[in-house]
């Protein structure tokens, strides 16, 4: 049997010399051509793929944050400054205008050190990028030369029948059914970036309140539309019981509270007090935990009533089930009220849940009640704080003093999660204490420490 398997053998291959024997076959086979070079073509394939990630789309958003800032900044700068031509008094005024303006000379200062950082970086990853790709094209050049099998015009075949397999079995799926729209069902897209602090203030009480949260009303009633509001927690860094408006966005940045303060109540802790920072305004309400209950309260702050929609058993709070970062736990973050171009939200968690993030949304009304409701597959203590964008829930972790990432979003319309989204906060302080999303501008508002700051979210029509 071996014998003729050997003879077998040697019929197949080139053969230039063979020894005669009764019992086995001696074959000793040349190719004339040169071997082709298989993990050369390896290595030009990652260095390929290594091109990829450097040059990818996250790049080119980083960037466009850092001039949207920019922009927004200088023409921040050039409204302030012309205010303070017309009305500085020479006094009290004009003392604090400057500071303003002072601060803001210094962020637009720090912003251009950083752009151009990222602009050499760039241009260093051009550099290099188009030195890469002409090695890859003259090395692929020389291995189709030695390419005799057709190895690698095999590959490029198949890597287009794929493709063409890959679009056909879509189009088979789809037939029949209404083109999706490219964005999604958010009307502004997919998440893909955040830009670099539109606003930084510590406002009229800089350092005195730790956790607090600030933003606008998405539905504000006629005439305070330009209102931003904010809640200070003045108890114990637990509690409030009044919210304080503002009538545009440099009264909020000069603390100047023209419409004053809205009292929930005259005690605090009490009944009705705010407990936590984690508050929302929508349609001239505020909704917030009911102090040393698993409720979601909602303060009217025209008739100044409060009405309360109880939570499902088993629900954490009393810092049961709070947000963490790295090293410690954000006290009275067990419930978590959010907004967004649909309404008001609220995230928790439950017993039945094992800790996990729980979203259900608040029916609008005098009386608050609650809609349907999602459990997900994330955490709540590996998260320091969540909010909703077109009905989509999105949570941040810490990852140092600098940086927070917005790494995981959850899809109510369709159910779907991803856990690396990799979006990154550039923040001005090492903690995040609350979130609030507005839909007028498209603006995140972060208290941290004391302190105020915005972003632009950017967003994409297409999900690369």
């Amino acid at each position: 049997m071996i014998v003729h398997v050997m003879v077998a053998l040697c019929a197949l291959l080139p053969v230039s010399q063979q020894a005669p024997s009764p019992d086995r076959c001696v074959c000793k086979v040349e190719n004339p051509d040169k071997l082709f070079p298989h993990n050369k073509l390896g290595m030009l394939e990652e260095n390929a793929t290594r091109c990829n990630v450097d040059n990818s789309p996250q790049k080119a958003l980083e960037l466009q944050g850092l001039l949207l800032g920019l922009e927004r900044r200088l023409l921040q700068l050039e409204s302030d400054t012309s205010v303070l031509e017309r009305e500085d008094d020479g006094d009290l005024y004009g003392v604090i205008s400057l500071k303003l303006l002072e601060n803001q000379l210094q962020e637009v200062q720090q912003l251009l050190h950083r752009l151009r950082s990222t602009t050499v970086t760039h241009q260093h990853l051009t550099d290099s990028t188009a030195g890469l790709l002409d090695t890859l094209r003259r090395e692929l050049g020389l291995l189709e030369v030695l390419d005799s099998t057709g190895v690698v015009k095999t590959r490029r075949e198949n890597r287009v029948l794929m493709k063409q397999l890959d679009q056909c079995g879509k189009q088979q799926e789809a037939s029949g059914q209404e083109t999706p729209d490219p964005a999604g069902h958010c009307a502004l897209g997919w998440l893909k970036n955040v830009s670099e602090p539109r606003v930084f203030s510590e406002g009229e009480f800089p350092g005195s309140h730790k956790y607090g949260a600030w933003g606008r009303d998405p539905r504000p009633p006629p005439g305070k539309e330009s209102w931003y509001w904010l809640v200070m927690m003045t108890s114990g860094n637990s509690y409030a019981n009044s919210v304080r408006r503002y009538s545009s966005l440099r009264a909020l940045i000069a603390g100047e509270s023209g419409p004053g303060n809205v009292e929930i109540s005259s005690s605090n802790p009490g009944t009705d007090t705010i407990q936590g920072p984690n508050v929302a305004l929508y349609g001239e309400a505020l909704y917030y935990n009911c102090y040393n209950r698993a409720a979601v309260c909602r303060f009217n702050l025209t008739s100044k009533s409060v009405t309360s929609v109880q939570l499902p058993a088993g629900t954490r709070y009393n810092s049961k089930g709070d947000f963490c970062s790295l090293d410690e736990c954000h006290k009275f973050t067990d419930l978590d009220l959010a907004t967004d171009e649909g309404g008001v939200w609220v995230v928790y968690t439950t017993i039945q849940h094992k800790g996990n993030l729980v979203l259900s949304k608040v029916q609008e009304g005098d009386i608050p009640m609650l809609n349907q409701t999602w459990s997900t597959s994330v955490y709540k203590q590996e998260v320091t704080n969540t909010f909703m964008v077109c009905g989509t829930l999105y949570a941040t972790r810490y990852i140092d003093t600098r940086f927070e990432e917005i790494f995981y979003s959850f899809d109510t319309t369709t159910g779907a999660e991803k856990f690396n989204l990799g979006i990154f906060i550039h923040k001005m302080s090492p903690n995040i204490y609350s979130l609030n999303y507005s839909p007028l501008d498209q603006a995140l508002h972060l208290y941290c420490d004391s302190k105020m700051v915005s972003y632009k979210l950017l967003f994409s029509k297409f999900p690369f």
